[in-house]
């Protein structure tokens, strides 16, 4: 599945998921078994992890705190996972990725209502204003990321100012909001076993 893992090379002709669709080597093409209930579940959690960027210790924290939470625990799971710092500024344009948002964030460009954050997993909340330092409005690959924002696009539950450099969330994420094929379901049932 396309995760977008690369940033914009997922956007282009060079895009090695659009090229090939089957496994590489001599037996990629050739058919493969059926995955079990547990498989499904396991590479669901898997690809989650992965366009997140997490480890498994603080994925699992996250779907502790969800179960705890209430309303439905895959959804607030994906809530929780959405409002993370470093997602929220891949998610307003200024990175093209999520490897390079955590980066921007854990070197200190961004200023979330005004106070300096340097915790990738810093969870936003509603109204939380997030806009990169003024020192920091140099950097090439804030302004290259910027200047794609159009072809990716904003979610509705950000606000981005682009010549502001700034960015507001101005409500919290629901599941309608995320586009991603995530079917949070299965982690649910991974972690309930």
């Amino acid at each position: 599945m396309k995760l977008f893992l690369k940033g914009d090379r997922c956007y282009t002709d060079k895009c090695g998921y659009e090229r090939r669709a089957y496994a590489p080597g001599q037996h990629g093409q050739a058919r493969r078994r059926k995955v079990s209930n547990y498989g499904a579940q396991l590479r669901e959690k898997q690809k989650v992890k992965r366009i997140y960027g997490l480890a498994e210790r603080q994925f699992r924290g996250y779907y502790h705190k969800a179960i705890r939470m209430k309303g439905v625990a895959g959804e607030n799971l994906l809530q929780l996972l959405e409002r993370r710092l470093d997602n929220v500024v891949y998610r307003l344009g200024f990175a093209s990725d999520h490897a390079e948002a955590r980066q921007l964030v854990r070197h200190g460009h961004f200023r979330v209502n005004g106070q300096k954050v340097n915790i990738p997993s810093f969870l936003c909340r509603a109204n939380d204003a997030i806009e990169v330092k003024e020192s920091s409005k140099k950097v090439t690959r804030i302004l290259e990321s910027l200047g794609a924002v159009d072809r990716r696009g904003v979610p509705r539950w950000l606000e981005l100012e682009k010549e502001a450099f700034k960015g507001r969330l101005t409500s919290l994420p629901s599941r309608e909001d995320l586009t991603m094929p995530i079917r949070e379901q299965l982690i649910v049932e991974l972690y309930s076993r």
